[in-house]
């Protein structure tokens, strides 16, 4: 094969080309491909076939010099790729294995070119099929040895060498974009990837054509479901963009979004404001820390109001905003922005889909009104530069790179919030929204370092700088299941880089991986890559243990980040096949189900004899339905939603339980005293040893709290889950034989069982935040409804447009079937919203009735 190299050189490439291709002329013109590989299975036999095959051609010419050189390069092409591999293989004969570093990275040359000589369309495959079992042939006497050999080494040679990035990492964006529903997040994302040249058309959420919105769920519904990742460019800048739900059965999309974001993007609706998912999304953004700027939404629509929404940002969200951009009109006479900055105004034309707009002056009727706003935009950022604010207080204002820096510095300490203001569905104020994004969000390296612990000692801290230098660290925070490529798991790389073929340590098990692809996604579809670097966002194929929350580490430098929070279900429905066929599929498909999203949970409930499927909201497990149909061909009955109930106590009761069995032989003997305690509302539960002097050893303690934490799930009452609680292990005596960690273990089941009947058992039921907006002359109607339903009616508001907002506090259980309810009496005019506030005690009659039913069912 290296005859291609020594023997066939540029000289022979350019004879061939350009002299004496005139016999395959016409198998040229359909196929060039072909005819390169007549040359090449030439030159790989010997030089001397190549130069007869030269001699042997006439020179009848008949080729096109543009098809000549199509030729050359795909001979080039070709050859250099079996040349690289053979001098790969070469070197792999004479490397000593001792030395795992060099095996290593050879080993991943081989691999990457037996995968490029296999798979890869770009590299003139049609022809280069010929070849196929050349290459198989040369790599087969290695595979085993490869794969044996493979286990001993790590295999992070191969990313360690250097690898030139196509883009700093300080010029790396890693932003979501997040709202409530219906705010135009999705909208904003499209025009985002027309606008940055991603996309060559700009898709629609109302047409279903959404690229961001890939699901059929998400295009029949015309709401994102999942959140989706992309990448783009602006301004010589990288932004990887992750489009989030709105909906609140999917806010745990939102929650591992911004787990591993440095910046956001916060969507408000200019008519709506600030709406109930937005206060969400912005809680969510606060626990993490994360940077973001406002965009104000939807200006040409009708009751827009830009100065109405951003005091609802302060008011709702707490939030200081820094106003940048105030708007030019409004409702069906918005035509662009005042830039704050700059202090020109901004004018798209309506045409070019927004592609082109201009800097104009400020209308004379916004004169004031603008330096009214920019003179409180100085107040605000003069305050983090002393300097700055000594010339200012002297009459100089700072310059615009000096107003930027100081916005930027601002954002990212989180001083203050920019907002902006624009409209993504009439295509105006989305190039101000991404230099926004590039100017004033920060990159991977303007973010505290990531933080970890030793998987061998959680008390030692171990810092991941952002820097390819470091050692690799990733957080697994998405799964999906592609039908082509199988399971992907989504990472965002914090430290080092790891390419193709590698193996890494999932730290949270301590379980080696195997890297099979490297992939950017955009939305649904993806592209191959050989290396990922510290800042991006990349899907890996090939992970088996890996699940949403786990670290990705070098296996040398093992290191545990900071894992997500997920939510507990709230509602759950009884699922069963239809048909013996389904059993087996729907198990298949509920598992994988479970892998992609943490939020949702199942089990088999066997005095039932069903499987039990539970989630966020009726629409989280509609949508589950329909998966199982539409992705696994899984026909299946499903019955009524039930509300998932927690179980806790009122009081502290104290209970001792002593469990004594002999049947001869050696017995079981455990004596112990367990004082519960309640706890405050969302404490879980806790357990405390107070034993002192050695009452209990120390070595069947871990047997009473394996005991207690076993009987949590199930309450006393009705087998709901008990919070909320704390067993404190306060006396207790043993016997030198009988006594055993399972004795133990046995006793502590025995006095949870008392302890909680003393304890003044109660159940809690989860209550829902309900915001109905409905026209006026509907209220009546809706506040007598809401109070049917144990309904607590906290405020009234108004909004544009005649129609009032009803914010109110009801429970779950009675919130079913609601919104065909809603819709009747409203004649379809109204709509509502509801999220999960809180959990809160049972009315006692309801108590008794679910308490009986339990009993009814273990009879």
């Amino acid at each position: 094969m290296n005859y291609i190299k020594t023997s066939c050189n540029i000289t022979l490439y350019k004879t061939i080309c350009y002299n004496s291709l005139s016999p395959y002329a016409s198998t040229i013109r359909s196929n060039p491909q072909k005819l390169a590989v007549i040359a090449l299975n030439l030159t790989l036999s010997s030089a001397k076939s190549a130069s007869k095959f030269v001699k042997n051609i006439s020179h009848r010419g008949g080729l096109t010099r543009l098809e000549a050189v199509a030729v050359a390069d795909c001979v080039e092409e070709i050859g250099d790729s079996v040349s690289s591999l053979q001098d790969s293989i070469r070197e792999l004969d004479s490397i000593n294995y001792k030395d795992s570093a060099k095996f290593e990275m050879v080993m991943s040359d081989v691999e990457t070119w037996v995968s490029a000589a296999l798979t890869n369309d770009d590299t003139c495959m049609d022809g280069f099929s010929l070849v196929k079992t050349a290459v198989k042939d040369l790599v087969r006497r290695h595979v085993v040895e490869l794969s044996q050999k493979k286990k001993q080494f790590s295999v992070f040679a191969a990313a360690e060498a250097e690898v030139k990035r196509a883009v700093p990492l300080k010029d790396y964006r890693n932003i979501g974009i997040m709202a409530h529903i219906d705010a135009g997040k999705t909208t904003t994302t499209e025009r985002i990837l027309y606008y940055t040249g991603r996309n060559y058309k700009i898709g629609e959420v109302h047409e279903g054509t959404a690229t961001m919105d890939w699901m059929e769920q998400e295009q029949e519904r015309g709401i994102t479901i999942t959140s989706a990742a992309t990448t783009t460019f602006w301004d010589k800048h990288r932004i990887n963009i992750i489009d989030t739900p709105g909906h609140v059965d999917f806010t745990l999309e939102v929650e591992r979004a911004l787990r591993v974001l440095d910046g956001a993007i916060c969507l408000f609706d200019s008519v709506a404001g600030v709406e109930p998912q937005s206060e969400t999304v912005w809680r969510q953004a606060d626990k993490y820390g994360v940077p973001r700027i406002c965009f104000v939404n939807k200006m040409d629509r009708l009751g827009a109001n830009f100065f109405r929404t951003r005091d609802m940002i302060v008011t709702n969200l707490g939030a200081k905003p820094l106003v940048l951009q105030i708007p030019i009109g409004a409702e069906d006479v918005f035509k662009g922005v005042v830039d704050l900055v700059r202090m020109k105004a901004i004018v798209w034309s309506g045409e070019e889909l927004g592609a082109k707009f201009s800097y104009e002056d400020i209308p004379e009727d916004l004169e004031d009104l603008a330096q009214e706003y920019r003179a409180a935009m100085m107040e605000l950022i003069v305050d983090l530069d002393d300097e700055v604010m000594e010339n200012y207080l002297e009459g100089v204002e700072p310059d615009e790179a000096t107003v930027k820096r100081l916005v930027r510095k601002g954002t990212i300490t989180g001083k203050f919030v920019p907002i902006l203001c624009g409209s993504a569905f009439k295509n105006k104020g989305v190039q101000p929204l991404l230099d926004a994004v590039v100017d004033y969000l920060p990159s991977p390296v303007e973010v505290p370092p990531m933080n970890g612990t030793d998987p061998e000692n959680p008390e030692i801290t171990i810092i991941r700088k952002p820097d390819d230098d470091e050692p690799f660290a990733g957080l697994a925070f998405k799964i999906m299941s592609d039908p082509f490529v199988g399971s992907l798991t989504f990472v965002r790389v914090y430290s080092g880089k790891i390419s193709a073929g590698s193996y890494v340590l999932n730290a949270n098990k301590g379980k080696k991986e195997r890297i099979g692809r490297l992939l950017e996604m955009h939305a649904n579809s993806r592209e191959d890559v050989k290396v990922a670097l510290t800042g991006d966002i990349i899907a890996l194929a090939g992970l088996k243990d890996t699940i949403t929350g786990e670290t990705l580490s070098d296996p040398e430098n093992p290191v545990v980040l900071e894992r997500m929070d997920f939510p507990d279900p709230v509602i759950k429905v009884a699922i069963e096949p239809k048909t013996k066929a389904d059993i087996d599929k729907m198990a298949t498909g509920l598992i994988k189900l479970a892998q992609e999203d943490p939020s949702f949970h199942f089990s088999r409930d066997e005095e039932m004899n069903q499987t039990v499927i539970e989630g966020m909201g009726e629409l989280h497990l509609e949508i589950i339905v329909d998966r199982l149909k539409r992705e696994f061909k899984v026909e299946a009955n499903v019955g009524a939603p039930q509300v998932n109930y927690r179980e806790s106590i009122s009081k502290i009761a104290e209970v001792k339980y002593t469990h004594k069995k002999q049947s001869g032989g050696q017995g079981q003997f455990a004596d112990i005293t367990v004082r519960f305690e309640p706890l405050e509302a969302g404490s879980g539960y806790e357990f405390k040893s107070e034993i002192k002097g050695g009452a209990v050893p120390r070595e069947y303690i871990p047997g009473v709290m394996k005991g207690l934490e076993e009987c949590m799930s199930t309450g006393v009452l009705a087998g709901f889950p008990v919070v909320d609680v704390r067993a404190c292990l306060v006396d207790g005596s043993y016997h030198d034989v009988d006594s055993s960690v399972l004795a133990f273990q046995l006793a502590a089941r025995g006095a949870f069982r008392e302890g909680m009947r003393k304890a003044g058992p109660r159940m809690l039921e989860p209550i829902m935040r309900v915001e109905v907006v409905t026209p006026e002359e509907h209220l009546g109607d809706v506040i007598g409804d809401l109070n049917s339903r144990r309904g607590q009616i906290n405020s009234f508001g108004d909004k544009p447009g005649g129609l009032k907002v009803v914010d109110s506090l009801v429970p779950l259980a009675e919130m079913f079937q609601y919104v065909s309810t809603l819709r009747g009496m409203t004649k379809g005019r109204a709509s509502y919203t509801m999220q999960l506030a809180k959990f809160d005690v049972v009315p006692q009659h309801i108590q008794n009735q679910l308490s009986s039913k339990d009993q009814e069912v273990a009879a």
